[in-house]
């Protein structure tokens, strides 16, 4: 009997099964497969920008935590992280586990990419869940333990990653409630990154000599390598956001280039002017500080304004840098200054110039006669930034109380190399 009921519910649900199939395009799967394969590449990208600039005794170290980080934000996105961020919403807060482990997610479009198979939208947002982590470990690297390391990041793509991607992007208050943009990750990825790295700092401390010893880079051309890669999978972080191949995300694919040049040129300016000489290190970091700053605003404005957006962020971002150095803060690869500043100013810069012809989904901003719109930005950015500090300091402290936050004095001389995964570049 159960099985003749069954097998005429499956009957009856054929017909919407094949309507749903049939809304996906094939030409807007393909872009996001390759936006998707585009936004992995950006995790190694980072591993060998951060790789070149720490000392020869943890390049390992550090591109390690870039490739672990991937592969355990991977199982725990299909796990659960997928469902409490894009789940069916709960007051605004978070996603239900509905989707708990994936179930009842086959060939059916994603809400958010309505042209696209529900699966690839998940393995797509799963990027960009990987590389927030990813960025942060920059804050901390040179002294941070690997298992803590770790067991951070799945408490935190639980804890904090999910609720704030919910709350932007997957139905939740800020994002479809009160209309807050955030086009690539500005909020998402950047400025979660970065205020949980200032959390982590208030913990963990400086390097050992930090301050007295000189720290240089110790491969400036694998830095400049992993800032290309990051500038090319960046192409697939924001016009991939369009969630279609189409006009949104040509346009956030010109913006993204335009302002990370707009960016490196400006960084590359000042610091011509301010040290009497224009350095690879600084191209670079502005580059990377453009790509940081459009991506909020992406797919909303136009190729002019991007340009501003870029400038904007290459001069501030720098002046940030700067003032962390004369504060004595220790914010190892400068996640802080770029990526907070960065990201900061680009969310506001969505307020500011958004506009509906660029992206009839979005929203004006003031400069398009829509003021209120800054205003949903700034308390979007502050909401954020009030609960990632918050939540990420208690996981920090659970963590430094359990498995400890950071490596022993001897372990750090050593290096992490050596002293965490028993390896050696030379």
């Amino acid at each position: 009997m159960f099985k003749i009921v069954f097998t005429l519910i499956s009957l009856l649900l054929m017909p919407l099964a094949a309507e749903a199939a049939g809304s996906v395009d094939s030409g807007d799967t393909a872009w996001i497969l390759a936006s998707t394969a585009l936004v992995m590449l950006i995790v190694p990208g980072i591993g060998l920008f951060y790789g070149g600039m720490v000392r020869r005794k943890n390049i390992l170290g550090t591109m390690i935590q870039s490739f672990a980080i991937l592969s355990i934000v991977s199982v725990v996105w299909v796990m659960w992280g997928y469902t409490l961020a894009f789940g069916p919403d709960i007051g605004g807060v978070i996603g239900s586990v509905e989707w708990f482990g994936l179930n009842g997610i086959d060939g059916e479009a994603a809400r958010r990419a309505p042209s696209v198979p529900h699966l690839i939208f998940v393995m797509y947002q799963g990027m960009f869940a990987a590389i927030t982590p990813v960025i942060m470990a920059g804050a901390l690297a040179e002294r941070i333990r690997f298992s803590a390391l770790l067991g951070f990041t799945v408490l935190w793509v639980t804890v904090v990653y999910a609720p704030v991607c919910h709350w932007m992007w997957g139905g939740g208050i800020f994002g479809e409630i009160m209309g807050a943009l955030d086009f690539g990750g500005g909020v998402v990825v950047h400025i979660s990154a970065a205020v949980s790295a200032a959390a982590a700092l208030k913990i963990i401390g400086k390097r050992r000599g930090y301050g007295v010893s000189a720290m240089p880079p110790n491969n400036l051309p694998m830095t400049l390598f992993g800032a290309g890669l990051m500038w090319f999978g960046w192409f697939g972080f924001t016009a991939g956001n369009a969630g279609a191949s189409g006009g949104v995300a040509a346009a956030a694919l010109v913006s993204t280039n335009t302002a990370a040049a707009a960016a490196a040129m400006a960084w590359l300016f000042i610091e011509w002017r301010h040290l009497g000489r224009p350095t690879a290190l600084g191209i670079v970091s502005g580059a990377v500080t453009g790509l940081v700053a459009i991506s909020p605003a992406a797919g909303y404005v136009t190729p002019v304004v991007s340009i501003i957006i870029g400038a904007a962020a290459g001069l501030l971002c720098y002046a940030a840098v700067a003032l962390k150095q004369r504060l004595g803060v220790d914010d190892s690869l400068d996640v802080i200054g770029i990526h907070g500043v960065g990201g900061t100013w680009g969310t506001l810069a969505a307020g500011l110039f958004a506009s509906q012809a660029i992206n009839p989904l979005g929203a004006n901003g003031v400069f398009y006669g829509n003021p209120p719109l800054l205003a949903i930005q700034v308390i979007a950015v502050t909401g954020v930034y009030v609960f990632v500090f918050a939540a990420s300091f208690v996981i920090f402290k659970v963590i430094d109380m359990t498995i400890g936050l950071r490596v022993d004095e001897e372990m750090e001389y050593t290096g992490l190399d050596k002293s965490q995964h028993g390896e050696s570049v030379v």
